[in-house]
């Protein structure tokens, strides 16, 4: 099992936006659980992926929907150059053989 005390490469947000990627109607108790964060912590990431147009949240019923912008460019100067579609593509994609959101 992942101990959540440990250090990875990845980010909690990237891991947010992977999640949502596999399972776009995903709850953020699920993603919470998945990451090894708090609802609050995900809602917080949410509010942040939506706010920098990495996400576009819909309604769907009660429920929420998101849509990946997987054009848009990744934030620190070392990885600028690349789209969230290549980070997708090097983690989701070459894992699975499949990518659907993006």
């Amino acid at each position: 099992m992942f101990n959540p005390n440990s250090w990875t490469f990845l980010t909690n947000h990237s891991h947010v936006l992977l999640c949502l990627v596999q399972n776009p109607s995903m709850r953020m108790r699920d993603i919470a659980i998945k990451v090894g964060i708090t609802e609050r912590a995900v809602q917080h990431i949410i509010a942040e992926l939506s706010a920098e147009c990495y996400i576009t949240r819909s309604k769907k019923g009660r429920c929420n929907t998101y849509q990946i912008n997987a054009d848009q460019h990744l934030r620190h100067p070392i990885e600028a150059k690349q789209t969230i579609r290549e980070l997708i593509d090097l983690i989701i994609t070459r894992n699975t053989g499949v990518i659907d959101s993006a």
